[in-house]
């Protein structure tokens, strides 16, 4: 097992015990992070990002680490996220294996990786320990969260649980609760790895790993993160050269195959299985509906109300939905919805659906129709 913490990462002590919300308590935790700009007298110019499930802290290139970061694009001088103007900060998940404690990380009782020691992990858990950062650096309220994918989750717990601490609010391809569809997917992934013999209850080392595991559930998130007009009009019905495909006759054969399996090699040896395991479950397991006044869970009734009157309870000035018409992971209804119950809390905020036929993973390799809308709320 292994942990892949970039250089230049930066490290926040969290309060030990760390309560979990659905039990248990992590002593000795630690929240990794990176920061951009310069916070200003006021401590009014801090703007947070929380990625998605796979992503470091590393968001861009900084004094710290100048290789290029997973949204170099999109965060520097000039850039939609002005580093010139604004103080930004990223974090690594809690619970993922790039710097923020997780199932990787070694338990403070014997130095042996917590694997499935770990407690259950929740998305508010990482809210609850994002917050703690923000008030550990001296900033009492931020400008703007930003979050991306799960981020956008993470976002919604982090208001919903912190009140006030945003005046704004960017969720980009985020969601309140995930739908039936994203939750069969990650229980397919969840399972992959799971079945691989060499998982072993957790119990793997660096020579006896769950690869296959890991490259069938990375290919399936590949395959939802673009879209089927993507795909067809990247790849095509191409297929390999006669003299490069292995001797396999159900062996891959179309370039699609090919790429798949190339993106795939290229992930399961960079990101722990435990840690993907315990992220994904917690995706599933987030529903803004658990906040809406008076709610019980499992007590029936309108579930999509629920959440418009989860949302309505946070308070912000400004928020901006965004969403990917080719999305099928996290569909447009969803970054609707959002807009909609912030909307309803008296924020001035708005739902921006784009035409880009790169699906989910739009945002991060789509930037000529993201930033564009990114710099335009930020200026706001």
């Amino acid at each position: 097992m292994s942990e892949f913490i970039p250089p230049g990462t930066r490290f926040a002590a969290l309060p030990s015990p760390l309560p979990m919300r659905r039990g248990g308590a992590l002593h000795g935790a630690r929240l990794a992070y990176e920061t951009w700009g310069i916070l200003n007298a006021a401590a009014d110019n801090a703007v947070l990002i929380l990625p998605g499930l796979s992503p470091n802290a590393h968001a861009a290139s900084n004094e710290g680490n100048p290789e290029a970061g997973w949204w170099e694009g999109m965060l520097g001088p000039g850039k939609a996220i002005d580093t010139d103007r604004w103080f930004v900060l990223c974090v690594n998940p809690l619970g993922s294996c790039k710097g923020s404690t997780g199932a990787a990380s070694p338990h403070p009782d014997d130095g042996e990786p917590y694997r499935l020691r770990f407690p259950d992990l929740s998305i508010e858990d990482g809210a609850d320990a994002a917050a703690h950062l923000i008030r550990t650096l001296g900033i009492e309220r931020l400008d703007t969260v930003i979050g991306n994918s799960m981020g956008g989750m993470s976002a919604l717990a982090l208001l919903l649980r912190h009140p006030g601490i945003a005046r704004r609010h960017l969720n980009i391809s985020g969601a309140a609760r995930s739908l039936p569809f994203s939750i069969a997917i990650r229980s397919l992934q969840r399972e992959a790895i799971r079945l691989d013999p060499m998982w072993h209850e957790g119990q793997y080392s660096e020579a006896r790993y769950p690869e296959n595991g890991m490259r069938m559930a990375r290919k399936l998130g590949v395959v939802t993160y673009r879209s089927a007009m993507e795909w067809d009009g990247r790849f095509g019905r191409v297929k390999f050269e006669a003299e490069c495909r292995e001797d396999d006759p159900f062996g891959p054969e179309f370039e699609v195959e090919r790429y798949l399996e190339g993106h795939a090699r290229r992930f399961v040896r960079h990101f722990d299985p435990n840690a993907y395991l315990y992220l994904s479950r917690s995706m599933d397991w987030f529903d803004a509906a658990d906040y809406a006044p008076g709610a019980t869970r499992g007590d029936g009734g309108d579930e999509d109300a629920k959440v418009i009157a989860a949302l309505a309870t946070v308070r912000l000035e400004q928020a901006l939905a965004i969403g990917v018409r080719t999305d099928i992971l996290f569909p447009l209804q969803q970054q609707e919805q959002i807009a909609e119950g912030l909307r309803a809390g008296g924020a001035d905020s708005r739902f921006l659906p784009l035409p880009s036929p790169q699906g989910h993973d739009a945002f991060l390799v789509d930037l000529a129709r993201f930033a564009p809308a990114v710099a335009d709320f930020l200026a706001g």
